[in-house]
């Protein structure tokens, strides 16, 4: 059951939306146009027909280019290829706009760095949309497995999203689990187990790949990857083990519609209050570095995830 927000203090932020495919229509467009705390105020996407088609459930302005989308805004929300996002948020980012930002920042590290280094040099509030992180149950868990002492874990991130559907876009076909799934997943278990300081891999990460993660401290956790097999709804899952009992973490039992209040409202407040928030690019950009800096173990792998342009 979704926890009911105190009342909404402030006026809504105007946010502008960066993008009109199926993640904008489907999440972020009704998500900020919900309110109270964001008015979805403009639209702008290089299709000028899916743009209008995004705008008008809500009354939205639908903006002639991107120049006209900052105008009509104080903050934007970005739901496009990590390239796109990787061109125009700095540039928002230097209007002085607010950001909330896709995973991954960008298509490579370095694109990464320069929407984390653009965000820093502005001053602006940032916010990344790791979902899971804002469910309630999400944080349940993670304030439990705080309070152990952790050998060692094992998860996954498991779909079949690009096996068809409109989900199967260009971008995550061609980088695979590793960018599309792989910031959620090492962003739960370096919030669970403890900082991963590297990562080793095998797999290929357009199929199934799996990551051995070493963290501070001397846990190791596994990670597997894949947006390619026949599953029956998405599923998440991360175990922790140590002197105690397991502590299970499992998203087939939750209702992801409650991650969004959560995050509008923290966003917002963000921006309202100029308070940075917890998840912002910069941690976008760590998580990159991480995923970065895999080591895979032999050399036909390294092959296949750079030929999947996964750098």
């Amino acid at each position: 059951m979704t926890t009911a927000l105190p009342p909404w203090p402030h006026r809504p932020v105007e946010v502008g939306l960066v993008g009109a495919g199926p993640w904008a229509r489907a999440m972020h467009a009704r998500v900020l146009a919900a309110g109270p705390e964001t008015r979805l105020a403009a639209v702008w996407a290089r299709r000028a027909d899916a743009a209008r088609q995004t705008a008008a459930p809500y009354a939205a302005h639908v903006a002639a280019g991107f120049d006209e989308l900052l105008d009509r805004c104080e903050a934007v929300a970005f739901a496009v290829p990590p390239a796109v996002q990787a061109e125009l948020a700095p540039l928002a980012a230097k209007a002085g706009k607010a950001v909330l930002l896709e995973k991954p920042l960008g298509p490579d590290l370095e694109a990464a760095r320069r929407v984390a280094d653009a965000v820093a040099e502005a001053g602006v509030v940032s916010q990344f949309v790791l979902t899971k992180r804002y469910h309630p149950a999400t944080r349940a868990f993670l304030d439990a497995a705080r309070t152990l002492d952790v050998s060692g874990a094992r998860s996954c991130y498991l779909h079949g999203a690009f096996l068809g559907g409109e989900m199967a876009t260009g971008w995550r076909l061609e980088h695979g689990a590793l960018l599309d799934l792989g910031p959620h997943l090492i962003d739960l278990l370096d919030a669970a187990v403890g900082p991963v300081t590297g990562i080793r891999a095998t797999g290929d990460p357009r199929r199934w790949i799996e990551l051995t993660c070493e963290h501070a401290g001397g846990a190791v956790s596994q990670a597997s990857l894949s947006g390619s097999v026949n599953v029956p709804r998405a599923m998440t899952r991360v175990e922790l083990f140590g002197p105690a009992e397991p502590l299970v973490y499992d998203t087939a039992g939750i209702d992801h519609e409650e991650c969004w209040p959560v995050l509008r409202r923290e966003f917002a407040t963000a921006v309202r209050t100029g308070t940075p928030a917890e998840l912002d690019a910069r941690h976008g950009l760590r998580l990159q570095e991480l995923l970065a800096g895999i080591r895979f173990d032999d050399a036909s792998t390294a092959t296949s995830a750079r030929g999947a342009a996964v750098w």
